[in-house]
């Protein structure tokens, strides 16, 4: 069947690896007798301007080819709306489309995933007016991606892990202020999270158990500990047995106001602004083809 989509992508999205997943999978796409709009913005400005552009004149679908910081994005163009999103993974850490289970390292099956047009209708959170699909960050993570946004070199993952190191040195439980749903709680704790999906930064579960589709926010909490049980905490994430550390909590709930001076969150692995910030929960918000 025709369709008309358009295809967004990062030229610099995974070391250049993007424009190589757009190149393999433009031809199956064409060869499926799809119409396809190739755009690619010159910053983050443009990128955005295009695709909104996009999906005010009516495509069928909006297709990212690039990391999550893509994905975040679009879905500033496309929440609320009927147009779906499809993913190519080609960044860093493509946790949305670990949610999926898109492949990330083929991309032409990737491409026929799009190709069997199976769209899902998931959740979105919103502060303000603006969007997140995966992990607000804001405790010690969102630190470290402050002080790696400040280092130039090295360049991609190593700069966090220096960044992280550089930062356990010093590092504090922080002093919060959470109103979950009316309750409010004041507390410490090494970090605070708010997922409306399990995963960010590359597969990092901290919100293990969370789901896209049931109208509530998970909040995590990681209580005060020392650092080299933080380090030792650290590899759990991957697989979500942190959950069953006595320093974890986890409230459940369908908005959040996070306060704690001098923090910064980071959502979809962007810098999304400043504490204080309510999240809320914004059930069928987005399709996306799975």
């Amino acid at each position: 069947m025709t369709r008309d989509i358009a295809l967004l992508t990062n030229p610099a999205a995974g070391k250049g690896r993007a424009a190589r997943v757009r190149d393999v999978a433009l031809p199956l796409l064409h060869g499926a007798g799809w119409r396809v709009r190739s755009l690619a913005g010159r910053d983050a400005e443009e990128a955005s301007d295009l695709a909104r552009k996009a999906v005010a004149d009516g495509v069928e679908a909006l297709v990212v080819c690039g990391g999550d910081g893509l994905v975040h994005l679009a879905v500033q163009a496309l929440a609320g709306s009927d147009v779906p999103l499809g993913v190519l993974p080609a960044g860093t850490g493509n946790d949305v489309a670990r949610y999926f289970d898109i492949p990330r390292k083929d991309p032409a099956a990737a491409a026929a995933r799009l190709l069997a047009w199976q769209p899902r209708t998931i959740d979105l959170a919103r502060s303000g007016d603006r969007w997140f699909v995966t992990v607000l960050a804001a405790g010690f993570d969102a630190v470290v991606n402050e002080r790696a946004n400040r280092m130039t070199w090295p360049r991609g993952q190593m700069r966090y892990n220096l960044a992280t190191i550089a930062e356990l040195r010093t590092f504090e439980p922080l002093r919060y202020e959470l109103d979950l749903d009316g309750e409010q709680r004041q507390l410490e704790a090494m970090l605070v999270a708010v997922g409306n999906g399990p995963s960010f930064g590359g597969g990092l579960r901290i919100a293990e158990g969370a789901s896209l589709d049931d109208g509530l926010l998970d909040v995590i909490v990681i209580g005060p500990m020392t650092k080299p049980a933080l380090v030792r905490t650290y590899p759990k994430l991957f697989n979500g047995t942190h959950t069953d550390h006595p320093r974890f909590s986890r409230h459940r709930v369908r908005r959040v106001t996070v306060a704690c001076p001098g923090i910064v969150g980071y959502a979809d692995g962007e810098r999304y602004g400043a504490l204080p910030l309510t999240v809320e929960a914004v059930p069928q918000a987005l399709g996306v083809l799975t």
